[in-house]
């Protein structure tokens, strides 16, 4: 290296550089910053690091300089078994603020970011939009399914709780459970069925900020390292052309999201993340919210994936097409000129797809003009219940229940509802309320993942309905309405349910109805109180900051 080459490069932060090992003449290429969430707690996650050395290998041969480092993982499966769940939403911050942090701190010319599951997908999303320096999203992909159980062909991880459910009423032994909690899920990744963190993965595709494919490819696919390969030599060309995630992430690209998610069937949890992204994007959340759900009443649903149907997983998803099957077969509705991390529009990436397995599987995708269900995915839903809306799946209620009336039976929180079902005190007409597990009721807001679970186990998921100002993880079927606002701890209507308490679920129509009188509703608001509980740490912040569901629970540092 000239004299005054090494002029130019020998400051302080450049020195430090060298410190790692790294050589003046690498201080020359663009560099580019890995951001990789692995951890050997997360099942999507343990495979990062290999792919990782992929992303190096590509970026490294598109000549750019690549440099590592993590942040956190939170698995919702690992934390719904206890109290730690509480802080799996706001991981989704921590996530977006330290690869805000990084990026700010250290100058990188582009960002890769790798990531799988449910908050921190969208807190890689969210940090990448505060940094807007060139960035793609690389999941780490799906796992593979596991044996035959029940009604399911190749069974998931929720397997294991709904045969527990069975356990309680007699129609499975301790042992069924055990075995199936060694082989649901035989493979690294994210979890088999298409719930939030695969669905997460895919609105990624879907928004242009993965490569085709990385929503989809199972994690231990030989094309997922392909993808790894691509994605570093893609950086690379974003950081030459300047195109960053502001460009891509566009409102057009933001509306061909959520027409994907609604066709796909996807998580509930879509509904909270696309706000909580358009908020960071500069967009209204009431914006999101409604478009999304004017977007419901156009899109039908077109893809079938557990636990839309137990008879296909993420594995069938990715063979049928994927993201790419379902974008053509919507795009007379899609914005097809909005750029994407190829540097390409979706229109030539469709144009230029190549499916590996060939022609599509009308057994899990289908064209537009015959739908699996004229309904949507997910449905916004209102009433005197919820004011400020909900979110239902009809994706993952049969037909015979989404219209289900019933008489309340109250919990003040999910440990209690869960003991009352190991009592065996929910029964056939009950609708389930579980209330005070809101972003700030929780705070946090779980996933009433387990109590979904143990109704199907027991055979009461077509007999009963749950609500919740909670959340659902996106494998959960039955009759259930979560994200009620106003939350409880806020004095929502939810707060006022009492036991016995006539309560309608109309998905069709889209309400939620407690037939209890307004002047009722008044007497019972002199009576109520709540007391907040004691948090620390980065749970209090959430817990004093947190707006409300239907605002995407996010942290609104504008209203400071």
């Amino acid at each position: 290296m000239a004299e005054k080459d090494i002029k130019k490069y020998n400051l302080h932060p450049f020195r430090v550089l060298t410190a790692c090992g790294i050589d003046y003449e690498e201080l020359n290429r663009p560099t580019i910053g890995i951001c990789n969430c692995f951890s050997d707690i997360v099942a999507g996650h343990t495979n990062l690091r290999q792919l990782a050395d992929f992303v190096r290998k590509g970026i490294y041969r598109a000549g750019g300089n690549a440099l590592e480092f993590g942040t956190i993982g939170c698995c919702d499966s690992v934390g719904n078994t206890h109290d730690g769940a509480m802080a799996i939403l706001p991981s989704r911050q921590v996530i977006a603020d330290s690869v805000e942090t990084m990026c700010r701190a250290h100058k990188f010319s582009g960002i890769v970011l790798l990531g799988s599951c449910d908050k921190i997908v969208p807190g890689l999303l969210m940090g990448a939009v505060r940094a807007n320096i060139p960035a793609i999203v690389l999941p780490g992909g799906p796992m593979l399914g596991g044996p035959a159980f029940g009604a399911k062909k190749k069974a998931d991880a929720s397997a294991c709780t709904e045969a527990f459910g069975m356990y309680q009423v007699g129609q499975a032994t301790m042992d069924d459970v055990r075995r199936l909690g060694y082989v649901t899920q035989p493979t690294c990744g994210s979890c088999n069925f298409y719930g939030t963190a695969n669905t997460m993965c895919c609105m990624a595709e879907a928004l242009g900020m993965t490569l085709p494919d990385a929503g989809t490819a199972p994690a231990v696919f030989n094309h997922r390292l392909r993808l790894a390969t691509y994605t570093g030599e893609m950086i690379m060309e974003l950081v030459k052309k300047d195109i960053r995630p502001r460009d891509i992430m566009t409102y057009s690209a933001v509306q061909n999201a959520i027409k994907y998610v609604l066709a796909s069937g996807g998580s509930t949890n879509a509904v909270i993340h696309l706000c909580a992204l358009g908020y960071e994007l500069g967009f209204d959340t009431n914006q999101i919210l409604k478009e999304i759900d004017r977007q419901s009443y156009d899109i039908p649903q077109i893809a079938k994936i557990n636990p839309s149907s137990y008879d296909h997983d993420m594995e069938d998803f990715y063979k049928a097409g994927g993201v790419v099957r379902v974008m053509e077969m919507l795009k007379d509705k899609l914005d097809l000129d909005v750029m994407t991390v190829t540097a390409k529009t979706l229109r030539e990436n469709l144009e230029e797809h190549l499916y590996l397995y060939g022609e599509r599987d009308d057994e899990v995708i289908r064209p537009l003009g015959s739908p699996f269900s004229t309904l949507a995915g997910l449905a916004i839903m209102r009433g005197n219940l919820a004011p400020d809306t909900g979110v239902a799946k009809p994706a993952g209620i049969k037909e015979e229940v989404r219209h289900f009336t019933g008489t309340a039976i109250c919990f003040n929180s999910q440990e209690e509802c869960d003991e009352a079902l190991a009592e065996h005190k929910v029964k056939p007409g009950h609708v389930v309320v579980i209330r005070y597990e809101g972003p700030k009721g929780g705070p946090g807001m779980r996933e009433m993942y387990r109590p979904m679970k143990l109704l199907y186990g027991q055979g009461l998921d077509t007999s009963t309905a749950l609500i919740t100002d909670g959340r659902f993880s996106g494998t959960n079927n039955g009759c259930f309405v979560g994200h009620i606002s106003p939350e409880a701890a806020v004095g929502g209507p939810i707060a006022l349910v009492q036991d016995g308490d006539k309560i309608t679920v109309d998905v069709n129509t889209r309400e939620l109805t407690l037939h209890v009188s307004e002047e009722e509703l008044a007497e019972r608001r002199k009576n109520w109180h709540y007391e907040p509980k004691k948090t620390t740490g980065y749970l209090r912040i959430f817990q004093t900051l947190a707006k409300s569901a239907d605002k995407g629970a996010i942290i609104d540092w504008e209203s400071l």
